[in-house]
């Protein structure tokens, strides 16, 4: 089957998702030089509201817009944060999953305009973010920092830090290598320090179901060890039902052998109770770990612990 003549893709309207467009563009340029693709950037809730998330549906928020205009066919081609995608409902009816891109560093880091680590970081230092899952591990690790709900962009919160809003910032290390801002990185902080979302640094393509000229184009683009640990942690976030305010964290991660092996933890919001598990897939497939995983929290405690939090 021949790839299509011209691709619509549709993104998120700020700088990263559309610099995270641009890869995109990119591999299928240099895969199939003879499709021409268009962006359409959309301006989604998530980006409009500066309150709480689950004030407007949650992460739902950041891909309510997209997935209309894949849906009613202004766009072909969704691009998407994995990590912004609900795993508590199914896609959209319709859509699917065409491929996971290689994924990126998952880590979290540290921006401090003095230069200072996590560890070093003064009693009562302003940490800025709004992520439920850093605010309960802070909370854990670090209680004498005071995290303060800093919202939008990368780059608008790099620009709020710069303002005085917040004396330091949380942000992924994957965003800030796809606007070109590693160089504000103070620390980069090991996954035993904070413990990603699930999702973290991959971007998925989305399409109609029935294109299946485009599915087959794009799944070029798809890396198998990417798409297994995908599908391993949005099992686990589904299966724990988890929603915008829940704080989890958690990550699959393959060794050199193909091993393939899942941890996840589960939070309070205040980080006094901590939940964790962690198994291998051996003989068992991505999903199914998954939801083993999600079982074993379930057992500790998890259910009670995620519907006990407003949202």
């Amino acid at each position: 089957m021949s790839a299509p003549d011209h691709i619509r893709v549709v993104s998120r309207d700020s700088p990263m998702a559309l610099a995270q467009v641009e890869r995109v563009r990119r591999h299928l340029a240099a895969l199939h030089p003879d499709t021409t693709t268009e962006v359409i950037p959309v301006k989604t809730t998530g980006d409009r509201w500066m309150g709480d998330l689950s004030a407007v549906e949650g992460k739902g928020a950041f891909t309510k817009e997209v997935d209309a205009a894949l849906l009613d066919g202004t766009a072909d081609l969704a691009v998407h944060c994995v990590k912004d995608i609900p795993a508590d409902r199914p896609l959209p009816a319709g859509t699917t999953f065409a491929a996971f891109l290689e994924r990126d560093d998952i880590r979290d880091a540290l921006v401090h305009p003095g230069g200072l680590t996590l560890d070093n970081l003064p009693p009562g230092t302003r940490v800025g973010t709004s992520s439920v899952r850093r605010t309960a591990q802070l909370a854990a690790s670090h209680p004498h920092l005071v995290c303060v709900p800093i919202r939008g962009n990368a780059n608008s919160r790099l620009d709020k830090l710069a303002a005085g809003e917040a004396d330091a910032l949380l942000l992924a290390v994957s965003g800030l290598d796809r606007i070109d801002r590693r160089d504000a990185i103070t620390e980069v902080l090991p996954v035993e320090t904070m413990c990603p979302p699930i999702g973290a640094g991959i971007l998925a393509l989305q399409c109609r179901d029935d294109d299946t000229a485009l599915i087959e184009t794009v799944s070029d683009l798809g890396d198998p060890t990417t798409h297994r640990e995908a599908t391993a942690e949005r099992m686990l976030l589904h299966v724990l039902q988890g929603h915008c305010n829940s704080p989890i964290g958690g990550y699959a991660h393959t060794e050199r052998d193909g091993e393939l092996s899942l941890y996840a933890t589960v939070f309070s919001p205040d980080g006094k109770q901590v939940l964790r598990a962690h198994e291998w897939a051996g003989p068992l497939d991505p999903a199914t770990l998954g939801t083993s995983v999600a079982v074993a929290l379930l057992r500790q405690g998890a259910r009670e612990l995620i519907d006990s939090i407003p949202h």
